[in-house]
């Protein structure tokens, strides 16, 4: 009988030594801590499960570009049933890490920038998408026009097509461009002059630019390094960049030819906007809406 006394008389003075307010918080601090003790496991298997979602559907991005050059936001969006938001947060995300680079409007896991490589070097790569373009940019060459073909290895491959035609000028900084159309004794070639660029034996500089001043020309046929809608045309030498634009504002028309794999690409040197061209013949392999963007920009793309 004595020990409910002596129960009653540990908690009385308990009561006394502890005011209201120290009882309220012990009270509410235990509540709290039983509450996390049942649902913290759940809100980190919860988490856990989300972060599984998440990279899922970054593994589907991944693996999408495994098999294309490049993929728009709108498509993945499509695709995965998510919005363009989460789409883009995840591109951002998957760039930080290193898995892709980031375009206007989508994405590639190609290097955006290009490095300058050699003509010859030039000339073993897409031949058959080139053959397509050359081909197609003919239509667009008449007999006694004054024309200028840039340097590189699809104006080279142009150059050499030119047989049949009669009384056509060619204004060229490519030394290989200038030889070969030397070969047809129909056509007059004017070469630029200046400084040789051994890579691309073509001429830069200002003797090249000085000459070029001296005439007016019908169309440009320009072959480029990278072609993105934001940074625009570009070369991966700045001195060849700047004769680009001297001749595109010594023409009336500017045809740029590029295969697909310059699309979203840049090179150091920069050349002109794409408003500032009126064509661009390309290959079937372009991304849809990288030529639907030019097109609204009111640029004609031919698709070969």
């Amino acid at each position: 009988m004595g020990y409910p006394k002596v129960k009653k008389t540990f908690w009385v003075a308990l009561f006394y030594r502890l005011n209201y307010k120290k009882i309220f918080f012990i009270s509410i601090s235990f509540v709290f801590f039983v509450i996390i003790s049942i649902f913290a496991p759940k809100l980190i298997i919860l988490k856990t499960i989300c972060m599984k979602v998440l990279n899922e559907r970054q593994a589907k991005i991944l693996e999408s570009l495994e098999t294309k050059r490049y993929i728009s936001v709108s498509e993945l969006s499509d695709r995965l049933k998510v919005s363009v938001v989460t789409i883009r947060k995840d591109l951002t995300l998957l760039e930080e890490e290193g898995y892709l680079h980031r375009t206007h409007g989508g994405a590639s896991k190609q290097m955006r920038y290009v490095f300058d490589q050699t003509v010859s070097e030039k000339e073993t790569l897409n031949v058959e998408e080139k053959s397509r373009i050359i081909t197609k940019a003919l239509d667009y060459i008449k007999e006694n026009e004054f024309i200028i073909l840039s340097s590189g290895s699809t104006a080279h491959l142009l150059a050499q097509k030119l047989f049949g035609l009669r009384n056509l000028t060619v204004l060229t900084p490519s030394l290989r461009v200038a030889l070969e159309v030397c070969k047809n004794p129909n056509v007059n070639t004017i070469h630029l002059g200046g400084e040789v660029r051994k890579n691309s034996t073509s001429t830069v500089g200002v003797l090249a630019e000085e000459t070029l001043n001296n005439f007016s020309c019908t169309t440009l046929f320009l072959g480029i390094e990278g072609i993105d809608l934001d940074y625009g045309l570009s070369s991966t030498n700045v001195g060849e960049a700047h004769l680009n634009r001297k001749m595109i504002e010594r023409v009336d028309k500017t045809i740029v030819l590029a295969d697909s794999s310059k699309i979203h690409k840049r090179g150091f040197g920069f050349i002109c906007y794409v408003e500032k061209i009126d064509m661009l013949i390309t290959d079937n392999n372009a991304d849809p809406e990288f030529v639907d963007e030019l097109e609204k920009r009111g640029i004609e793309v031919i698709l070969v």
